[in-house]
């Protein structure tokens, strides 16, 4: 009867053990996927920076070369 409660015990245990990995790597993987996110965000916010100092670089110029000419 010991050996039956033993290995109930020790399927339980393991059983225990799977489902927490389970968790634990559901856990990272939201993790990683709001960073992901934030990453994409951040990128798509500098992208549009730049986009607008090129923008403005670009019409100074113009207007340099207008008042040059």
């Amino acid at each position: 009867m010991s050996m039956n409660t033993d290995e109930a015990h020790r399927r339980a245990e393991a059983l225990f053990k799977k489902e927490q990995q389970s968790h634990e790597a559901q856990q990272a993987m939201t993790e990683y996927e709001a960073e992901l996110q934030a990453m994409r965000e951040k990128t798509a916010r500098l992208r549009a920076l730049r986009l607008a100092r090129r923008r403005r670089q670009s019409e100074n110029a113009d207007r340099a070369n207008q008042k040059g000419t």
